[in-house]
């Protein structure tokens, strides 16, 4: 039986995340926060809290045994783009594409 937890509206591009998401994909929830604790990006923070969210989700059945869950499917779609201008020289503007993520993550037991 498999648990998820879906975050939407992250504000991380979904091209960075996707770096974490690749390193901690089919690993077991333990040993995917162990590695998230020592990376430097920004969206480790967002990752930890999903993947605990979706731990939290499982312990809510009494048939799944949390201690064997691992990472089945994680992925990050992409999110709205907020449009911003930049001014630029001889009066031209540049545009800035604010991208953000929506995550999922599956757990399931081993």
């Amino acid at each position: 039986m498999e648990t998820r937890a879906i975050a939407k509206y992250i504000r991380v591009p979904p091209r960075k995340i996707r770096l974490l998401i690749n390193e901690i994909r089919g690993k077991n929830v333990e040993e995917a926060l162990n590695l998230l604790a020592f990376a430097p990006q920004r969206g480790v923070l967002i990752l930890r809290k999903l993947i605990n969210s979706a731990v939290a989700n499982a312990s809510q059945y009494p048939d799944i045994d949390v201690d064997k869950l691992f990472i089945k499917h994680i992925f990050a779609d992409e999110g709205p783009t907020l449009k911003r201008f930049r001014p630029r020289a001889m009066g031209r503007a540049t545009r800035i594409r604010k991208r953000s993520s929506h995550l999922t993550v599956i757990l399931d037991e081993r």
